[in-house]
């Protein structure tokens, strides 16, 4: 017997990957830091946990709408308009289990098989096995500038087909921590309105701007807005990443479509999980802001530890928690056949005991990511063992 087709040409995820690697080290009791998975170490906050204890109370555990609590909506609403200057009405919302879900829930709604999908380099590991799920083909765009590797309408330009249906933009980056001035998002959406493709914008990390703000895209102007998805969530900015709450915002048609889709997969995300997101989104805001400042200071930390790495490079994280580091001086050092940073990370975790992910999974070989999720002392130890390891290299 033989299995769909789809399970030949969908990649494991690197990421999930190396953490449950790392994790099987740990249990055999190695000190194994893991600076892999972008997963908060931070705990939801206590008025938000409550709400799941009230909701049990409450019997509040039946089915729901599929596009989620009603209460919870109308908080995310309020949200996009006090902080993103966005207009959204709840039946404009629709609640996934987690922001995994509703870009597959979009992809499903809005492309068809043979559809093309354009994603700038570096990407989000999920992005192209997503893609490749619905039946789309996944189309990279290569930044010309190298330093940033901030894509351009011009970049965009040249990946561009008569099959081209939708462009996934992620600001601020996972991995490369970037973030998009407003001016540089308002020429995506743009680009996007005049070549008559949707926009996919992921901002699940949008709390974690260092530098600038972010600036939605969806803010551009209403008809930019119409064309835009935007996708957000909770696992990131309220440390909820087993709780899997996200979401979409967009124009009713879509919103309906991509109900119509989750309604046939998983129905909603959990009750409880949901009436948590609620009274974070509503009571929580000083504890976000509180651990945003202490990613703020993590990343200064990095950076610092960062300059006493022998012939590296980085691009300069703006924003998310995530830094790509250039290993591309140690290419011949390293053995390996297909994946120079497969090998490199392999050998980091196993020698080093630092679990970080190759750069292949974002479509940079010559990097490797590193998440700066872990207190200070235990990032820069982390930093001081991946130092040691290159200097046995050379």
């Amino acid at each position: 017997m033989k299995l769909a087709e789809r399970t030949r040409h969908v990649a494991q995820s690197y990421t999930i990957g190396i953490s449950m690697k790392a994790r099987e080290m740990m249990a055999q009791g190695r000190d194994v830091l893991n600076l892999s998975v972008g997963e908060p170490d931070f705990k939801v906050p206590e008025r938000a946990k409550h709400a799941a204890v009230q909701a049990l109370e409450l019997d509040l555990t039946k089915y729901d709408k599929v596009p989620g609590v009603l209460e919870l909506r109308q908080e995310i609403c309020r949200k996009l308009k006090e902080e993103n200057n966005l207009d959204y009405e709840p039946d404009q919302i629709v609640v996934s289990n987690g922001a995994k879900q509703a870009i597959m829930n979009t992809l499903l709604a809005v492309t068809d098989p043979g559809d093309e999908v354009l994603m700038p380099v570096p990407y989000w590991t999920s992005y192209p096995e997503i893609v490749k799920l619905c039946g789309g083909v996944p189309v990279f765009a290569m930044p010309a500038d190298r330093e940033t590797y901030k894509i351009t309408p011009a970049d965009l330009e040249k990946a561009l087909t008569d099959k081209t249906k939708i462009l996934i933009f992620n600001n601020p980056s996972n991995p490369a921590g970037t973030v998009y001035n407003e001016e540089e998002v308002r020429a995506i959406g743009q680009f996007c309105l005049e070549k008559g493709i949707w926009l996919l914008s992921d901002e699940i990390y949008e709390k974690f701007c260092f530098v600038d703000p972010c600036f939605s895209v969806a803010a551009t102007s209403p008809e930019v807005k119409d064309i835009t998805i935007l996708v957000n969530g909770l696992s990131k900015s309220v440390a909820m990443t087993g709780l899997r709450v996200g979401y979409t915002a967009s124009n009713r048609k879509i919103a309906s479509a991509i109900s119509k889709m989750q309604g046939h997969l998983t129905s909603h995300t959990s009750t409880l999980s949901q009436w948590v997101g609620r009274d974070a989104l509503k009571y929580c805001g000083e504890e976000i802001e509180a651990q945003i400042h202490i990613y703020q200071k993590r990343r200064e930390a990095l950076l610092r530890k960062l300059q006493t790495l022998p012939d590296v490079t980085w691009l300069e994280p703006d924003g998310a928690f995530y830094v790509m580091v250039n290993f591309g001086a140690y290419k011949d050092k390293i053995e390996y056949e297909e994946s120079f940073s497969v090998a490199l990370c392999r050998r980091i975790l196993e020698e080093a005991e630092v679990a970080i992910v190759p750069g292949i999974a974002f479509g940079l070989d010559d990097y490797a990511r590193i998440a700066y999720v872990q207190e200070e002392k235990r990032l820069e130890e982390g930093l001081e063992r991946i130092e040691k390891f290159l200097r046995s290299l050379k």
